[in-house]
């Protein structure tokens, strides 16, 4: 069974860059579309990113052209390149695998294995 972990989080000035990792055990990321969602507090979870086994990649669009989500196919992990944070990119931030390798929409529903979070805050 498929298990993530995030790592990366921490606490950043705004107009800084971050990286969040998610590294996988029990199965190789390369079969999986993965996401990046967050929660910001008192919001709703939202999607952030995405990344289709080949690379394809969508965003929301409140982070395109700031956020970069990648893969490294020998280290097994998919990461978010935060770079030009806002203070409104705070938020508990969740990589999501999905059971098809396609480019999908952002929607909790299609992503079935979900990591822990790893804490995310802009703030000077």
């Amino acid at each position: 069974q498929l298990q993530l972990r995030e790592s990366g989080g921490g606490l950043v000035q705004p107009g800084g860059s971050l990286t969040l990792s998610c590294v996988a055990s029990g199965g190789p990321l390369r079969h999986y579309a993965i996401g990046w969602f967050r929660r910001a507090p008192g919001k709703e979870r939202e999607g952030v990113a995405v990344s289709s086994s080949d690379g394809a990649t969508e965003y929301a669009n409140s982070v395109k052209g700031r956020f970069t989500i990648f893969r490294d196919s020998a280290k097994n992990t998919v990461s978010l390149q935060m770079n030009s944070v806002k203070p409104e990119d705070t938020a508990v931030y969740y990589c999501a695998a999905s059971p098809t390798s396609d480019l999908i929409p952002l929607a909790e529903i299609l992503f079935r294995s979900w990591g822990q979070g790893t804490q995310v805050t802009v703030s000077s």
